[in-house]
């Protein structure tokens, strides 16, 4: 008797969960809720920091003057664009997870907060406060009579009360994991060289978001070059070997869109995955060790691969960046070289040559990378 009533009760909140369309699971929460963080970020923090490049660049006045000041801080264009960053990534998660418009809404308060109690770990603490306030918001939403004001109170109570119980542990976890990285990286260029292309560059080729994590980990320097490296490798080599199936189309498309588009190929034969890998295993290493490619811009644009060119882009405003702090004194046309070689032509070269061996070996025929 004892048994049925629980089976009963588990049931009906089982209804209750599929009701308010609240999916606890891997995809929902590190595939859906990661990858559109990452459309947040990119509509924020990397757009301002490209609208502030393209400013100082060209001198453009209306994009370098300060537009507001808040206390004591002036706003430009882009500085505001970036500071609005943690509440874009927040409605872009709630959005995601399917929320309706007054948690969706709320969510800009829990974002802002989040964001700034993880300093520099920010973006983790934001994915995790973000999915726990949308989701306990989505419970109480349409509850009650007063849903107006109940579920506003829910979502940002819970957000807020959460921002300060973990944000700033789940900030310093992130930033202290991205150092290590980046520490091994500066200590060991080739075999975190390696291990940083390869492994970014695989993220950016499965359904989940590289950006997100190099954002997250406030991945920077020399190991962001590495990880521009991978992604660029996987983005470029798809694109190469791939050309005789999908032509101009599919060249356009994974080059410059994502290599994402060759998951459904990679479940079918996961042979079609060796050469980008090994490209990027070879590229990763060149970056970091021979042409010290450092990514000194926003750490979101190590994990973009050429997509919009958002990872050569990335590298050109830590340039611009260093030179305006006094960290570099010019831009030469070793960096040019570098950054040309490993983010379009070795990637190209090098995976064109490996999928020739595969495909001699029989390991991927003809059409097994059509999209």
């Amino acid at each position: 008797m004892g048994r049925r009533v629980k089976e009963k009760k588990y049931s009906s909140f089982k209804d209750f969960l599929k009701k308010k369309d609240i999916e606890i699971s891997l995809k929902r929460y590190a595939i859906d809720a990661l990858g559109a963080m990452a459309q947040g970020l990119f509509c924020s923090l990397l757009i301002g920091t490209i609208i502030e490049t393209i400013g100082t660049q060209f001198h453009i006045d209306f994009l370098t003057q300060p537009i507001a000041t808040v206390g004591p801080v002036e706003y430009t264009v882009g500085s505001m664009a970036k500071a609005m960053s943690g509440p874009a990534m927040a409605v872009a998660i709630g959005y995601a997870l399917k929320c309706p418009p007054l948690v969706l809404f709320s969510l800009i308060t829990v974002g802002f907060s989040s964001n700034a109690l993880g300093g520099a770990g920010g973006p983790l603490a934001v994915l995790f406060v973000a999915i726990i306030a949308a989701e306990i918001g989505k419970m109480v939403s349409k509850e009650t009579k007063i849903d107006i004001l109940v579920t506003p109170f829910v979502t940002i109570s819970v957000g807020m009360f959460f921002s300060w119980l973990i944000a700033p542990a789940l900030g310093t976890a992130a930033s202290s994991i991205g150092s290590l990285i980046m520490w091994a990286t500066d200590l060991q260029p080739f075999l975190m060289g390696i291990l940083v292309s390869v492994i970014v560059g695989m993220a950016l080729t499965l359904p989940i978001s590289s950006a997100a994590i190099c954002g997250a980990l406030a991945l920077t320097g020399l190991a962001g070059g590495a990880a521009v490296a991978g992604c660029c490798a996987q983005m470029i080599g798809f694109a190469v070997i791939s050309f005789k199936e999908n032509k101009f189309g599919g060249l356009v498309s994974q080059g410059l869109g994502t290599s994402m588009l060759q998951m459904g190929n990679i479940v079918k034969n996961p042979r079609v995955w060796i050469a980008p890998t090994l490209a990027s295993a070879i590229t990763g290493p060149i970056a970091t060790c021979v042409f010290r490619l450092k990514m000194n811009g926003t750490a979101i644009s190590s994990g973009m691969g050429t997509c919009g060119l958002v990872g050569p882009i990335g590298v050109y405003t830590g340039w611009v960046k260093d030179i305006l702090n006094g960290a570099k004194a010019s831009i030469t046309w070793f960096d040019w070289l570098g950054l040309v070689l490993i983010c379009f032509v070795l990637p190209a070269v090098f995976s064109l040559i490996i999928h020739k061996i595969v495909v001699k070996l029989g390991w991927v025929k003809p059409g097994d990378l059509k999209i």
